[in-house]
């Protein structure tokens, strides 16, 4: 199974980027989806995450502000960031739980400048 991710960069605080990611190798598709994120000298953290349902979950830092959906068809996973905040700076990682075991992406850094 791997999941590719796609759409970090950098961008200036107030400002928009979306994520992409999708899971190819696996006859199964993913019950959940979703993004975590890890800043330098931080341990990884939920962003959130999305079910095959279409439920999802948000970490209170960034509800209102990003939003998570997925593709069942396609297997991915997007997430669109919105009013970027400097802390919002980290590698995200995606992640996919299918068949109950759990896969990780190669992360993509999202950098937010002043």
């Amino acid at each position: 199974v791997q999941l590719q991710a796609s759409g970090g960069g950098l961008v200036q605080a107030g400002g928009s980027l979306r994520l992409s990611c999708a899971a190819s190798g696996s006859i199964f598709s993913p019950n959940v989806m979703g993004w975590y994120r890890q800043a330098p000298g931080k341990e990884r953290e939920l962003v959130a995450t999305v079910t095959s349902g279409a439920v999802t979950n948000y970490a209170e830092f960034v509800k209102g502000r990003f939003t998570i959906s997925r593709s069942n068809a396609k297997n991915t996973v997007y997430l669109q960031m919105n009013s970027l905040k400097l802390e919002d700076t980290a590698v995200y990682y995606c992640y996919a739980d299918i068949s109950r075991s759990d896969y990780w992406g190669q992360g993509t850094l999202v950098t937010v400048s002043s």
